[in-house]
């Protein structure tokens, strides 16, 4: 090590580094959560490494063991980060050659900064995605385990946030369960192009060395080694990728944030959020805030903000790796924790919602939402179907008038806008019968809200096995 620059790379430099820019360009301080697996990746290369010859038996056990202090030491804090040796990687190197003696320098053959840290961040990010994913499925299993107490609570289904047509609640969560089914996708396939080794392409041109790239990658569980060395150690697109997958996904979560602040406030009075996932005013004590799905709603901001600095980040960046790409990880560490952390607070709370039903049940009521129904049974009896519309038109206005929703009014109040309807219209009418009439896939029948719950399980259950 130079003693004129304490760095790992200063051979050719003739004077050491401005104090600013050390801490400037240092990313130690929020690279180090990835000492898991820059620990995890050296002992693959290590294991490499002594297979192909470069190492020995002797050498590569040096390593491994040396490393495996040094993780304990880590994790028990007792480990002691240096801004002057800038990142995780020459931290952890720094200190296995402290360990172990001139071994330690020897880890490093046949691999660059470049290569390990997209390796690190692609290990890290196949970690993350896997308990995101997780946790998606947990918050899903809460939704139909919901879905189903709710199947027969009727509440009033919504276009442009105006009563439109009846549906069940547990129909309602199901199309959030949909929601959540797409967003899970996209992280799985997303993970995908994250499990791609970029050891071995060293800085940019790969390495002369006799490595076995196939082998550290299936030590490393990737599917494959990286196919373009410049490729390997440049681009971050995955991330990108991920950020999108994320953004999605809190759009998806602003949507029910949204919903969920609305149906505990006073002008609904559609649910109950428990306590504890709820805060008070300092002033007014008759405040009951639901504050989890507020901060939600408001946490994808940051989320939206990430995947654009993300994207401006690569933007026009030339071959190969760039000092740029350090900007990569924050933006990245915190759509991780805030997906993981919006999800972990929708798993808790969504399974203790509790539905007010005869509120929702009012609400539905209120509207004219059986219009429709109307319609249809209009179009049955042989009614042109403009001709239907018109007629409902005329008995909502009606309705309007007096004061009175199509199921209030008598057969002969309904008559006097077409003598088609009949007595049996009224079955029609109800909200029971409203929804139970949509008894399709997809529909909002009870019997199809159960079914959906059983292939909801039934998919929960596939990505288990």
């Amino acid at each position: 090590m130079s003693k004129e620059t304490n760095q790992q790379w200063g051979g050719r430099f003739n004077e050491p580094t401005d104090a600013f820019v050390a801490r400037f360009t240092a990313s130690v301080d929020f690279d180090q959560r990835l000492f898991k697996q820059d620990i995890q990746g050296s002992v693959a290369h290590a294991r490499m490494l002594a297979k192909v010859g470069v190492l020995t038996e002797d050498e590569r056990d040096a390593i491994i063991r040396g490393l495996g202090e040094i993780r304990v030491e880590i994790e028990r804090g007792e480990f002691e980060w240096s801004v002057a040796l800038e990142d995780v990687h020459m931290n952890i190197e720094a200190a296995l050659t402290k360990k172990i003696g001139i071994t330690g320098k020897k880890l490093h053959t046949g691999r660059s900064r470049n290569d390990q840290v997209a390796t690190d961040i692609r290990l890290y990010m196949r970690d993350e995605i896997d308990l995101i994913l997780s946790e998606i499925s947990r918050l899903q299993q809460g939704l139909l385990d919901l879905a189903e107490q709710e199947a027969d609570t009727i509440m009033p289904g919504f276009t442009h946030l105006q009563t439109a047509q009846p549906v069940t609640f547990g129909h309602h969560l199901l199309a959030w369960f949909e929601m959540l089914s797409r967003d899970y996708e996209r992280f799985a396939d997303c993970r995908k192009r994250v499990n791609v080794m970029p050891l071995g392409a060293a800085a940019l041109a790969g390495t002369t060395y006799p490595i076995d790239r196939a082998y550290t990658a299936e030590l490393l569980q990737f599917d494959a080694p990286a196919g373009n060395s410049l490729d390997a150690v440049s681009d971050r697109d995955f991330g990108i990728e991920f950020c999108a997958a994320a953004s999605l996904l809190l759009m998806h979560m602003t949507r029910m944030s949204e919903e969920l602040v609305l149906w505990t406030s006073a002008q609904f009075n559609f649910i109950n959020l428990p306590d504890r996932f709820c805060t008070g005013s300092s002033i007014m004590p008759q405040k009951k805030n639901p504050d989890v799905p507020e901060l939600v709603r408001g946490k994808s901001g940051r989320v939206y903000g990430h995947l654009m600095s993300l994207l401006t980040l690569m933007k026009s960046q030339p071959l190969a790796y760039n000092k740029d790409n350090q900007e990569d990880k924050e933006p990245l560490f915190d759509a991780v924790d805030t997906v993981k952390g919006c999800l972990r607070a929708f798993g808790d709370m969504v399974p203790a919602i509790e539905s007010r039903k005869d509120e929702m049940r009012e609400a539905a009521r209120r509207g004219f939402s059986t219009a429709t129904d109307l319609a249809d049974y209009l179009v049955r009896k042989g009614v042109a179907f403009r001709d239907a519309h018109e007629i409902v038109g005329l008995s909502v206005a009606y309705g309007i008038k007096t004061g009175k929703d199509l199921s209030d009014m008598t057969l002969e109040e309904l008559q006097q806008f077409s003598d088609t309807i009949e007595q049996d219209v009224f079955e029609v009418l109800t909200l029971e019968g409203s929804v139970a009439a949509r008894n399709h896939i997809g529909g909002t029948a009870p019997d199809q809200v159960r079914a959906a719950v059983i292939r909801g399980r039934d998919l929960l259950g596939a990505r288990a096995d």
